[in-house]
C-alpha cells in the first residue's frame, strides 16, 4: 500500500507545481473598478481614422527602392510635409492580437491570452473603441471582433471577410486590403441615403478602424523582400490616399480629422514573428491632420540604429514611442477618456496644441495611470496581513493628494511648464533648502547665501533647457576624436582673441585676417566664388581699422565727404537696380522713403562740410545747419520702420539712416568704419545661406523675397547645429570689433569734441555724453540687425542662438573676472576692474541690442495715405 500511495503524492505534488505556473505567471495582471479621466479642454479632432496595416516592417515602409524612390509616395510625402513620424517599438510576443491590444487598449496583452491562443478575451478590458461614441471597423474576424466583444451598449461595428479569405496561397492576398478600402467607400457612399447613419458619422468623438492583413499574408507566403510584399505596400499607400480624401471631401474639408497609420508587428526576413527580433519589434507610424504637429527640421538627432541615413530621413524629427503610447494620444486628439487599462504615456510631440491643453493631457494621462495603482494597491493591502503590508511611500495617500493638487494648482495659474517639470522643481528646491541650512549652522553673512544660492535657479534653467544642450553635445559626439579636440581649441583659441582684443586692437586684425580664409578652409568658395571673393576682400578691408590710430587724434573731414558721396553713390546704384526689376512688391510710399533717407545723406555730407568751414572761420555753428543735424538725428529712428520690411530693403533702410546720422558725429577715418561693417554683415547674410546649404542643414531660402514680417513660423525651426556655435561666435567678434574698431571708446581719451559740433559746440557733458553714446551705438545696431537676419534666414529661434551667445560672452566674463587685482598700481587694479565691468556690460548690452533689432528689422509703420474726393 505505501509505494502507491507515494506515487499518487508524487504524482499529485508535480500536478500542483505543473498548474502553478499558470496561476503564477499567466493569471492576468489587469485590474478593475477604476474611474474613467478626460481632458476637459475641446479636443481639436472630431474624428479618428486609424490604418493598421498587419506585419509591416519600419524598414519596409520608410526605405527607398533601388530607384531611390519611396516604397509608398503618398505616406512620405505626409511624413515630410504634413505630420509626425517615427517608430512604434513593440514588445514580445509580436502577434496580431497583442499588437493590437497595446494600440488601441494601451496595455500589453497578458501572458493568460495564451491560453486561449490570443483568440478570446481572457479578462474584458477596456479601449479606446469603447471609450468612443461611435467605432466603425472593417478587416479580419481574428482582430475586430474582441474589441467589439468588451464594448458597452451598441456602439462598436464590424464588418469581416470571411475567415476563408485568408489564405497563404491565394495568388493576390492584396485583395484583402482592397476589399476593406472598398467597404469603406461603399458604405460612405451609402451614408448619403441614410440619414441615421449619416447622423451617426457627423457625430463628435468617432473611430473608423481599417484592419489591412493583405500584408502580413503575402510576407508569410512570399517573405517581406518579395515583390508581392512590396507591390502590397503600394496597393495600402494607394488605398490610404484615396479613403483620407474621400474622408476630407465627405466632411467638407472641416479640418476636423486626424489620420494615424502604424503596424501591429514586423516581420523577420524569412516571413515569421512572434519573437523579439528588431524587424519584428519595429514597426512604423505616421499621423497627420487635426492636432498633430507638422514636420519639424533638425540638423542633427541620435539614435543608436543608423536608419536615418539609409531613408534619407535625417533632417526630419524622429518621434518614437512605445505601442502602447499611441492609445492615449488616439484618445487625446479625440477627446475621449483614456482606457482605463492603459500604461501608455502620451507623446507629447506628436500634438500641435497649446501648452494648457498638453498640460491638461498630461495631467489625465497621470491620473488614470494612478488610478490603477490605486485599486492594485488596494487589492494588496486587502490580501495581506497589516503587519507585512509595506505601501510605497512616494505615492502614500498623502503624497498623491499632494501632488495632484500642486500640479492643478499650476495649469489654474497657467504654469503649463511648471505643471510638467514638478518632480525637477521639488529635487532643486530640497538642494537649495540644504545649501541654507549649512550656511545657516555656520552663521554666514547674507551675500554668502546670494552667492550660493544663485546657482540653484541657474542649474534649474539649464537642465529645463536639456534638450538645446543635448542636441549640441550630440553634434559634438558624432564627429571624430581628431574634429572635436580641434573644434575645442578652435573654441577656445577665438575666445581668448576675443579676450587679448580688450588690451591690443591689434589682435581684431588677426581675427579678421583668419575669417578672410573661412571660406576656403570649409571649401564654401566652390559653390558661391563671387560671394566669397567679396567676404574675404571686405574682412581684410575691415582688418585695417584696428590698426589705424584712435579716432580723434587726426581730423580728417575731406574723408568724411567722401564717404557721405559714397554713401549717396550706392544708393543711387540700388535705387537704379531697383527700379530696373519689376520688383512686385515695391510701392509709391517706399519710394518716397528711400529719396528721404537719400536726402538726408546728402544734407548730412553738406552740414559736416559747412560746419567745419564755418568753425575753421571762426564763425560758428550755423542755425540751419544745427536744425538739419537734430532733424536727421530724431528721423533716422523713424524712416527704417516706414520701408518694406522685406530683407534687403529694410537693412539697407536701416544703413542709410543710421549713416546719415553717423556722418554728422564723424570727423575722420571712421566714418568708413560702418559702411566697410555693414557691406560685410550684407555679405555674411549671404555666406550663412552659402554655409546653410553646405552642410545640408536646410534649403536655401531666397533672400530677395524673405520678409522678416513673417519670420516667426515655429514649426520651420531647425535644431541646432555645431555650425550655430561659429554663427554665434561671429556676431560677439564682429560686436567687439564694432566696439573697439575705431578705438578705445570706453575710455575718456577716446573722446572728442569736435564728434559733436555739428548739434552744438556749447560746452554740456550730458548732451555730448549721450551723442558720443549714440555714435558707439550705431554699429552695434547693425551688427545685431544682420544678425537678427542669419537667425531668421537660418531657420533658427533667437532664444536658441542667442545662448550660445551668451555662453560666449559668460567665458569671457569669467575670463575677466579672474584677471581683476586687488594689488599694484591703481591703474592696474583700475584697468583689470573696468575690463570685467565693460564685459558684463557689453553681455547686457548685446540683450538689449537684440530686442532692438527685433524692433527695427520685423515693426512697420503705414503712413497715412490721402482720401480721393470725387466731385459731383
Amino acid at each position: 500500500m505505501g509505494v502507491p500511495v507515494f506515487i499518487l503524492a508524487g504524482l499529485l505534488v508535480h500536478c500542483v507545481f505543473l498548474v502553478s505556473i499558470f496561476d503564477i505567471y499567466f493569471s492576468s495582471p489587469l485590474v478593475h473598478g477604476m474611474t474613467p479621466h478626460q481632458t476637459p479642454l475641446p479636443p481639436p479632432a472630431k474624428r479618428l481614422v486609424l490604418f493598421v496595416a498587419d506585419g509591416l516592417r519600419a524598414d519596409s515602409l520608410y526605405e527607398l527602392n533601388s530607384n531611390n524612390r519611396p516604397q509608398a509616395p503618398y505616406l512620405r510625402a505626409i511624413l515630410e510635409n504634413n505630420g509626425s513620424w517615427g517608430i512604434s517599438h513593440t514588445r514580445v510576443p509580436t502577434e496580431s492580437r497583442p499588437g493590437h491590444v497595446a494600440l488601441i487598449a494601451g496595455f500589453y496583452e497578458d501572458v493568460s491570452a495564451v491560453a486561449k491562443g490570443w483568440k478570446e478575451n481572457p479578462v474584458e478590458f477596456d479601449s479606446v473603441f469603447n471609450q468612443s461614441k461611435y467605432t466603425w471597423s472593417w478587416g479580419s474576424p481574428d482582430i475586430l471582433p474582441m474589441f467589439a466583444k468588451g464594448a458597452t451598449g451598441d456602439h462598436v461595428y464590424t464588418f469581416c471577410y470571411t475567415a476563408e479569405s485568408e489564405d497563404f496561397g491565394a495568388q493576390d492576398a492584396a485583395k484583402l486590403d482592397t476589399w476593406v478600402f472598398d467597404h469603406v467607400k461603399s458604405f460612405f457612399n451609402s451614408s448619403r441615403s441614410n440619414q441615421t447613419l449619416f447622423s451617426a458619422l457627423n457625430e463628435d468623438k468617432v473611430v473608423l478602424f481599417l484592419h489591412l492583413l493583405g500584408i502580413d499574408t503575402n510576407g508569410h507566403a512570399h517573405r517581406p523582400y518579395s515583390r508581392e510584399y512590396k507591390e502590397n505596400i503600394k496597393v495600402v499607400d494607394d488605398g490610404v490616399k484615396e479613403i483620407a480624401s474621400m474622408i476630407e471631401n465627405f466632411y467638407g474639408n472641416d479640418g476636423k480629422t486626424a489620420f494615424i497609420l502604424t503596424s501591429d508587428h514586423g516581420m523577420t526576413d524569412w516571413g515569421s514573428h512572434g519573437a523579439g527580433h528588431p524587424s519584428e519589434t519595429l514597426t512604423p507610424l505616421i499621423v497627420w491632420g487635426a492636432g498633430v504637429n507638422y514636420p519639424q527640421k533638425v540638423t542633427s538627432q541620435f539614435f543608436e540604429d543608423n536608419f536615418l541615413r539609409e531613408w534619407k530621413l535625417e533632417n526630419l524629427k524622429r518621434l518614437d514611442v512605445n505601442q502602447a503610447d499611441i492609445a492615449p494620444l488616439m484618445a487625446s486628439l479625440i477627446g475621449v477618456p483614456f482606457p482605463l487599462n492603459s500604461v501608455g504615456t502620451l507623446p507629447l510631440e506628436y500634438l500641435n496644441n497649446s501648452a494648457h491643453f498638453k498640460a491638461e493631457s498630461m495631467f489625465t494621462n497621470a491620473v488614470q495611470i494612478l488610478e490603477q495603482f490605486k485599486v492594485k494597491m488596494h487589492q494588496k493591502k486587502e490580501t495581506t496581513l497589516s503587519f507585512l503590508f509595506t505601501p510605497f511611500k512616494p505615492l502614500s495617500d498623502s503624497e498623491q493628494i499632494n501632488f495632484l493638487k500642486k500640479t492643478r494648482l499650476y495649469i489654474q495659474q497657467h504654469k503649463y511648464d511648471e505643471a510638467e517639470s514638478t518632480v525637477l522643481f521639488y529635487a532643486f528646491t530640497i538642494v537649495g533648502m540644504i545649501i541654507a541650512f549649512f550656511l545657516l549652522i555656520q552663521a554666514r553673512p547674507w551675500t554668502y547665501y546670494v552667492y550660493c544660492l544663485l546657482p540653484v535657479p541657474v542649474w534649474y534653467a539649464v537642465v529645463r533647457e536639456l534638450p538645446v544642450i543635448q542636441d549640441l553635445a550630440a553634434n559634438l559626439l558624432s564627429l571624430h576624436i581628431s574634429q572635436c579636440i580641434g573644434f575645442l581649441l578652435v573654441s577656445t583659441l577665438g575666445i581668448e582673441i576675443l579676450v587679448f582684443s580688450f588690451f591690443y586692437r591689434s589682435t581684431l586684425t588677426i581675427g579678421l585676417l583668419i575669417f578672410a580664409g573661412w571660406p576656403v578652409i570649409t571649401q564654401l568658395w566652390v559653390q558661391a566664388k563671387t560671394t566669397a571673393l567679396i567676404w574675404t576682400l571686405l574682412c581684410v578691408l575691415l582688418a585695417v581699422f584696428p590698426l589705424m590710430p584712435v579716432v580723434g587724434r587726426e581730423p580728417n573731414i575731406p574723408l568724411v565727404i567722401a564717404t557721405g558721396l559714397l554713401t549717396l553713390l550706392i544708393s543711387c546704384f540700388s535705387l537704379a537696380c531697383c527700379c530696373r526689376s519689376e520688383n512686385k512688391h515695391r510701392s509709391n510710399e517706399e519710394l518716397k522713403v528711400y529719396f528721404y533717407q537719400m536726402l538726408s545723406i546728402t544734407l548730412s555730407t553738406y552740414v559736416v562740410s559747412s560746419t567745419h568751414d564755418s568753425l575753421k572761420n571762426k564763425q560758428g555753428l550755423p542755425v540751419l545747419n544745427q536744425i538739419i543735424s537734430w532733424m536727421t538725428l530724431a528721423s533716422s529712428s523713424v524712416l527704417p520702420l516706414l520701408s518694406s520690411t522685406f530683407l534687403f530693403q529694410r537693412l539697407f533702410s536701416i544703413l542709410l539712416s543710421l549713416m546719415s546720422t553717423y556722418l554728422l558725429l564723424s570727423t575722420g577715418y571712421e566714418a568708413l568704419f560702418p559702411l566697410v561693417l555693414s557691406g560685410l554683415m550684407f555679405v555674411w547674410i549671404n555666406m550663412e545661406q552659402e554655409a546653410l546649404q553646405h552642410y545640408g542643414l536646410s534649403v536655401k531660402p531666397k533672400l530677395a523675397v524673405f520678409n522678416f514680417a513673417y519670420a516667426t513660423d515655429i514649426t520651420q525651426f531647425r535644431q541646432l547645429h555645431l555650425d550655430d556655435v561659429r554663427r554665434s561666435f561671429f556676431f560677439v567678434f564682429f560686436i567687439v570689433t564694432a566696439f573697439f574698431g575705431t578705438g578705445n571708446i570706453a575710455s575718456v581719451n577716446s573722446f572728442d569734441p569736435a564728434s559733436v559740433y555739428c548739434f552744438l559746440t556749447v560746452f554740456s557733458p550730458f548732451m555730448m555724453g549721450g551723442l558720443l553714446v549714440l555714435k558707439v551705438v550705431i554699429p552695434f545696431v547693425l551688427v545685431s540687425c544682420a544678425f537678427e537676419a542669419v537667425q531668421v534666414t537660418t531657420q533658427l529661434s533667437s532664444k536658441s542662438l542667442f545662448l550660445i551667445v551668451l555662453v560666449i560672452s559668460d567665458i569671457m566674463a569669467l575670463h575677466f573676472f579672474f584677471l581683476v587685482k586687488d594689488y599694484g598700481s591703481w591703474l592696474d587694479i583700475g584697468t583689470s576692474i573696468s575690463h570685467y565691468v565693460l564685459v558684463m556690460s557689453l553681455t547686457i548690452f548685446m540683450m538689449l541690442m537684440n530686442g532692438l533689432a527685433q524692433l527695427l528689422t520685423t515693426k512697420r509703420l503705414e503712413l497715412p495715405r490721402r482720401t480721393k474726393h470725387h466731385s459731383t
